[in-house]
């Protein structure tokens, strides 16, 4: 069978220029993939995380952080205590990475105030994006500087 692709109008002439061809349609086509659910890339390239209320047009904000890693782990924290076990993760593995929270969360999932829902957010995201960002460090700091004069106790040349 032969998909046809029609506007509104049902008039063939216009069947073939019905698609615009504008920037804005452009621009959408160009973007890059999101590489975790529930969250967006700042211009100036910082990660931030955000959900909608169940049932209403507010969003919680989960805070901005270096790494989409933390931002997607915030968000994870947010939709499990607003949606409980259905939820689609990011991270369904790394959920119940502490026995504390695993006991909280059971207790308290359903029946949290937005404001509480944000504090354990960026809590988790915070400890996250610590982490994230001393990995990084610590794999960056062992580069050698280049604007330093090597030091001939340091070499590693050959005695015979």
């Amino acid at each position: 069978m032969e998909e046809r692709d029609y506007c509104c109008s049902t008039n063939t002439s216009t069947i073939g220029r019905c698609r615009s061809n504008s920037p804005k349609e452009k621009t959408k086509q160009e973007k890059p993939m999101k590489p975790y659910r529930g969250i967006r890339m700042r211009k100036w390239g910082k990660w931030v995380a955000e959900i909608r209320e169940p049932n209403k047009r507010s969003r919680i904000w989960l805070g901005s952080y270096t790494t989409p890693v933390a931002a997607a782990r915030a968000y994870d924290t947010a939709v499990f205590y607003l949606r409980g076990p259905s939820a689609r993760l990011n991270f369904p593995e790394l959920l119940f990475q502490d026995q504390e929270a695993a006991h909280d969360s059971i207790i308290q999932q359903g029946n949290m105030s937005a404001d509480s829902i944000r504090k354990k957010a960026t809590q988790v995201g915070a400890r996250v994006d610590a982490l994230q960002t001393a990995l990084h460090a610590s794999s960056t700091s062992q580069k050698p500087d280049l604007n330093e004069f090597p030091n001939p106790e340091d070499s590693l040349d050959l005695q015979d």
